[in-house]
């Protein structure tokens, strides 16, 4: 009877401390998706027009204007990487402040500050939404 205590109690000690481990060696990107301070998670495809000085994200229902700030240009730099054309566009996650178009201004609903970019990531090659005019 004591060992089976024994060995109940040494078992149960051994769940609690590799529960407790996983815990503490969480990523630091899983933590950004948690945190509740008004900035949401978006995953969506990035492009950015230089001539034009605008920037985009669509998401599978969305398409947001980008605040052209140092954060969208290190974003720009990310995703250069991935890009074999200018016009290709990127999938990326990033945490953005939501802020709504002022009035009377042409564009998109919504425009997204990016507060913090979580991922670049290289483009599906199988994808070919691209359509090309050549004479």
């Amino acid at each position: 009877m004591i060992k089976k205590l024994f060995i109940l109690i040494i078992c149960t000690g051994l769940f609690v401390s590799c529960k407790n481990e996983t815990k503490s060696s969480e990523d630091s990107t899983l933590k950004s998706y948690d945190q509740n301070d008004g900035i949401i998670t978006l995953k969506g495809d990035f492009i950015y027009d230089e001539t034009q000085n605008a920037a985009v994200i669509q998401t599978a229902n969305q398409i947001y204007g980008i605040v052209v700030d140092e954060k969208m240009k290190a974003l720009n730099e990310k995703a250069n990487a991935f890009k074999r054309e200018s016009t290709d566009m990127i999938p990326v996650t990033v945490r953005a402040k939501r802020i709504a178009k002022p009035e009377g201004e042409e564009g998109w609903p919504f425009r997204l500050e990016i507060k913090e970019i979580i991922k670049v990531e290289i483009p599906n090659p199988d994808t070919n939404d691209v359509i090309k005019l050549e004479n």
